[in-house]
């Protein structure tokens, strides 16, 4: 088990736009990972397990909803300190963020902003504590990209509501507690329902067979006449608006988490160059791979600028869904070359557990596909830049 050595590059002084209670934060979650994550983490990911173990830990963090008001179980913290956390857990792995910031923005946001007080008091300080793990079911097995042409629907039946229909590839499904489902009603309008282990004809197989995301649990939501009662439906938002309005959250923390897994490759790569000699030097001192490494410090940087600003801007109740989407794939596409190189520099070493570098890359393969692909936000940008739809 080789001993956690990151050292997180700040080459800006970034650190001087921080308060100390984001300090504060983020260095806790940084020893927290080094802690308990890095470790065990390369054994998870090679057997395809995800550490249960680990969910009271990520919740002492405030990886749970740390923005969540006190009053339902949350730390009171702000958009920043929420976005160092992400970048600190994806450090240490991305499918562990995965099961973070489902919980945090695609469960507890959508019951915090939609719900009634009811609905808040029941469910959020039990998923903040990670006593209660939640999934978020938008995807469908036809329709990912579109989500506004879903299938699964609920019919009214009086006293409860009758739901039906299947959600594919959904973060944390297999030992979920509750599934915030978003579904059709007979008028054809999307809601959000809050659906409940055991309740009959709910069913959550596992997704199996993973090359990416391996120490994330994956699977399937299927409901077959499952009965929801009625004081389930969140009653504050619907339309398309609200389950996009819970990816906002979640991609802005997506922004910040694909830093840290670029940060883990850099770092990586520039221990090993000073390490590794060849024709009696250490190939850092080779022009090839500090062309490498410049340019890897140089993009981390950029990345690092971008989220604080778009931090910021969240903090002020400005930042728009265009500006988060450009945030999520720059800053994904940047950490996934930044992986692809820093493999490249590790030679054969680099496809090897020994590293972290080949497990960030095969999981950044699923970051840069999930909660809007690549070329879906590049469509967005595009949308509010022109005024002109291009998605179909």
């Amino acid at each position: 088990m080789k001993p956690d050595l990151f050292q997180a590059p700040d080459y800006y002084n970034l650190d001087d736009l921080l308060t100390d209670e984001h300090k504060l934060v983020r260095d806790a979650a940084r020893a927290w990972v080094k802690r308990e994550v890095s470790p065990i983490i390369e054994e998870y990911a090679q057997k395809a397990e995800f550490p249960k173990q680990i969910i009271k830990g990520l919740g002492e963090i405030g990886g749970f909803g740390p923005y969540i008001p006190e009053e339902y179980g949350g730390a009171g913290l702000d958009q920043i300190s929420y976005g160092l956390i992400m970048q600190e857990i994806e450090r240490g792995d991305s499918g562990v963020r995965s099961t973070s910031s489902v919980q945090s923005s695609l469960v507890m946001y959508p019951i915090w902003k939609y719900g009634n007080e009811e609905q808040r008091q029941k469910y959020l300080p039990k998923l903040a504590t990670g006593e209660f793990m939640g999934c978020f079911g938008l995807t469908e097995p036809n329709y990912g990209s579109d989500p506004g042409s879903m299938i699964t629907n609920f019919k009214d039946k009086g006293d409860h509501y009758l739901l039906n229909g299947a959600k594919m590839w959904i973060s944390n499904a297999p030992f979920a507690d509750i599934a915030v489902v978003w579904a059709k009603n007979e008028a054809g309008r999307i809601h959000g329902l809050i659906v409940e282990r055991g309740m009959e004809g709910f069913t959550t197989p596992e997704t199996h067979n993973k090359w990416s995301l391996r120490a994330s649990s994956t699977g399937e939501l299927i409901f077959d006449n499952v009965k929801v009662p009625k004081e389930n439906l969140l009653p504050n938002k619907s339309g398309l608006g609200a389950p996009l309005g819970c990816l906002d959250s979640a991609r802005y923390g997506i922004a910040w988490g694909a830093i840290g897994a670029a940060m883990d490759c850099y770092d990586t790569a520039l221990r090993y160059a000073k390490e590794r000699i060849q024709f009696d030097k250490p190939i850092a001192g080779t022009q090839l791979q500090q062309k490498k490494l410049a340019e890897m410090i140089t993009e981390i940087t950029k990345a690092q600028l971008l989220t604080w600003r778009l931090g910021v801007l969240r903090n002020e109740g400005r930042a728009t869904t265009a500006q988060i989407s450009m945030a999520k794939r720059n800053n994904v596409d940047m950490a996934i070359h930044i992986a692809r190189k820093a493999r490249q520099m590790l030679g054969g070493m680099g496809i090897t557990g020994e590293y972290s570098i080949m497990r960030h890359m095969m999981n950044l393969e699923s970051v840069i596909t999930y909660e809007g692909t690549h070329d879906i936000h590049l469509l967005i940008t595009g949308m509010d830049i022109t005024g002109i739809p291009a998605f179909k």
